[in-house]
């Protein structure tokens, strides 16, 4: 198998594991909808109900685009900051009384995690890769 192929299955992986961290959320989002819209009201944000559609629509339809592979240069950037800001706000450890902030903090320092390997996706998101339509498309452009 050539490394291309490798490095596409590695590529789907990633994005898959990414699918499957952010999809079911936004569908738990979706499903208990009030629940969420009162969660981000707790945290004291403006616009609670707005945000907890943006929050929904990037977890479920941004997830499905990033498994597919496609507009990923687009999408990245929306996960990035979207991960970035729910990290600052609802995993603020140093906030927490502390009994919680060491899963506050782990929260916090898993999600810069992710974030970081969406940063290294967003790079590889350039190279040549079987199993996304972005590919695709380059391949079939005259």
């Amino acid at each position: 198998m050539s490394n291309q192929k490798i490095n596409s299955i590695l590529l789907l992986t990633a994005r898959l594991t990414l699918f499957i961290l952010f999809f079911p959320a936004g569908l738990d989002k979706m499903i208990h909808f009030s629940s969420t819209v009162a969660y981000i009201n707790s945290v004291g944000l403006p616009f609670a109900t707005i945000a907890a559609i943006g929050a929904i629509v990037i977890e479920i339809i941004g997830s499905i685009l990033l498994l597919l592979g496609y507009k990923q240069r687009l999408v990245f950037p929306f996960f990035i900051i979207f991960t970035l800001l729910a990290t600052l706000i609802f995993h603020n450890f140093w906030a927490f009384p502390v009994e919680m902030q060491k899963i506050q903090s782990l929260l916090f320092f898993k999600n810069l995690g992710v974030i970081g390997g969406m940063l290294a996706l967003f790079v590889a998101s350039k190279q040549i890769d079987y199993f996304s339509l972005d590919s695709f498309k380059r391949k079939k452009q005259p």
